[in-house]
């Protein structure tokens, strides 16, 4: 992209975020009310692709969630069965839950209002018992459709993941505010790959590719099956990313051109499930930030650092609870103990484990980190309530002048409290009476009482223009990707805690800026989580997420 056309992209992205912003007397424009008789279809099919139904996962595929972060002993091999593992752990369901004669599924990868707008794409060549071509999954059967098969090659095996977005699905509930809590979503799933490539002893990377031609390589872009017309709003899918696989006996893909030529011969089968069953409301802002923050052309290969970059590898939980238990439990609190008070070890841990480190499973880098987190602690044990701070690369808080004058008491925590680690960087910013920080987290997250009850609550402030300035557009999806990472992290080391987190989408965005003295757009808050004790509702009922299955041996 040129200059010029790097700067439009950025000034539409920046446009977007400034409208998109909740305000304490007003809401991003939303639709009022839910129009139930059309809400999008949560699954897409492709009728009339051939299906292959997967074998779910097995003990010889799990390991201890606190073994992640370590190098496998013994990488699994490329099989059928580690592939349909690898989809069951990250976009599968986790669960049915059933109250009042509702029935809703819930799935491994976590989504904004359980909407789910993600949708993957295996990519494979050299898989045994599976066809080479572009295969869609459908976690409601835990299956692969055929999209576009070839001919079998004897070339070396690779594997690849696609990612697009239905953004209809969060529009149709959140309007305008919804593709920031899709690429919310794209952060989270991406996540969840690498936490479930981890249990295999694999790992997952960005393939560098634009957006159209990623569009090509799944089928996005195909109006005979889209008749909607390209990218058009509720049926089509927003192409997002591509993600590579690295395992045992596995290259990477090729690029852009020779993808295309591979598939160039294929046979594209199936016709997508409609989504929209009674089109209506449409919010075109979202497809104006949409076409502005793609990827024009290829971008940079993902982040490399340097060993002064990365953070020491956290200690290892104590809990033996495996990958596969803990990925599958995870779910959103829907309220909190509010007396219940976390060790203060575990919160540091926690807090080591959302740092760039060697190892670290949720970490998909595309760009060096640029969002940090700004903390509300509330109930941790030995720490006074109030804020903090905890940069996520060295040297970034004196880019931030305004944070001195407005916090002139500010100390780092580890010369406050012996315990803490020296290198976690965690600094104290102020200290509030707990009904004050109660109270400032309540209202900062549009009055929810989950935001105040908790033992911590966390706002993810991104480096703004800095980014749209080196990405143009293309950066807002790198930061909100970045920050949907972080909440896969948060809702994992939140689990293996023996607590629970919840994503929070809903803030006052200028109401925190002001708090903290921020005058411009150098750093923006994306995306707010809680974390705490739940209190379950022993109303709702919980059912396994694929009840004719047998889930204890491989079919």
């Amino acid at each position: 992209m040129s200059s010029t056309d790097v700067n439009l992209s950025a000034a539409e992205a920046r446009n977007y975020h400034l409208r998109s912003k909740h305000h304490m007397q007003r809401y991003a424009e939303g639709p009022g009310q839910l129009d139930w008789d059309a809400q999008p279809a949560p699954f897409r099919q492709f009728v009339g692709a051939p299906t292959l139904k997967l074998p779910f996962c097995a003990a010889d595929q799990d390991r201890p969630f606190a073994e992640l972060t370590q190098p496998h002993p013994a990488p699994l091999p490329v099989t059928l069965a580690n592939v349909a593992a690898l989809l069951q752990l990250s976009l599968g369901l986790s669960a049915w839950k059933s109250w009042q004669g509702s029935r809703w599924a819930l799935r491994n990868n976590p989504s904004s209002g359980n909407l789910h707008p993600v949708e993957g794409y295996l990519l494979a060549r050299g898989v045994p018992g599976l066809a080479d071509g572009v295969h869609h999954y459908d976690p409601l059967a835990h299956a692969l459709e055929g999209r576009a098969l070839t001919a079998p090659s004897a070339a070396p095996c690779w594997l690849a993941v696609g990612l697009s977005s239905v953004m209809w699905r969060e529009a149709w509930k959140y309007g305008e505010r919804a593709f920031r809590y899709c690429q919310l979503d794209i952060g989270h799933a991406m996540a969840a790959f690498g936490y479930a490539a981890a249990s295999l002893g694999w790992t997952v990377a960005a393939q560098p590719l634009a957006s159209g031609e990623l569009a090509a390589l799944l089928g996005l872009d195909r109006e005979s099956d889209y008749p909607s017309g390209r990218y058009a709003y509720t049926e089509d899918e927003e192409p997002e990313v591509l993600l590579w696989l690295g395992a045992p006996g596995v290259t990477p893909p090729p690029g852009a051109a020779a993808l295309a030529d591979w598939l160039g011969a294929a046979v594209w089968q199936g016709q997508p499930s409609v989504i929209d069953p009674q089109p209506g409301y449409r919010w075109p802002v979202i497809d104006r930030v949409a076409v502005a923050t793609r990827a024009h052309e290829a971008p940079p290969a993902g982040w490399t650092p340097t060993p002064g970059q990365l953070s020491p590898t956290p200690s290892p939980h104590a809990s033996p609870v495996s990958a596969q238990t803990l990925i599958q439990q995870r779910r959103s609190g829907q309220r909190y103990q509010p007396r219940h008070a976390m060790p203060a070890a575990d919160f540091y841990r926690l807090l080591q484990a959302l740092l760039p480190h060697e190892g670290a499973p949720w970490h998909v880098p595309a760009m060096a980190p640029a969002v940090h987190l700004l903390l509300c602690v509330l109930r941790v044990d030995g720490l006074s309530p109030g804020l903090y701070l905890l940069p996520r690369q060295p040297g970034r808080v004196t880019q931030w002048p305004e944070l001195a004058l407005h916090f002139p008491e500010r100390a780092p925590v580890s010369a406050l409290h012996p315990d803490c680690p020296r290198g976690l960087g965690l600094l104290r910013l102020r200290t509030l009476e707990l009904p004050e920080a109660q109270r400032f987290m309540r209202a900062l997250c549009c009055h929810q009482d989950i935001a105040s009850t908790g033992a911590f609550t966390v706002a993810m402030l991104g480096e703004f223009d800095a980014t749209l300035d080196a990405h143009g557009g293309h950066g807002y999806r790198l930061l909100l990707r970045e920050a949907g990472q972080i909440g896969q992290a948060l809702y994992l080391e939140a689990e293996a805690a023996g607590l629970r987190g919840t994503g929070i989408g809903c803030f006052f965005d200028n109401t925190l800026h002001g708090a903290l003295g921020l005058n411009d757009a150098r750093l923006q808050t994306l995306y707010h989580f809680t974390v705490g004790l739940p209190v379950v509702d022993a109303r709702v009922e919980t059912t396994p997420p694929y009840p004719d299955a047998d889930l204890t041996e491989r079919p």
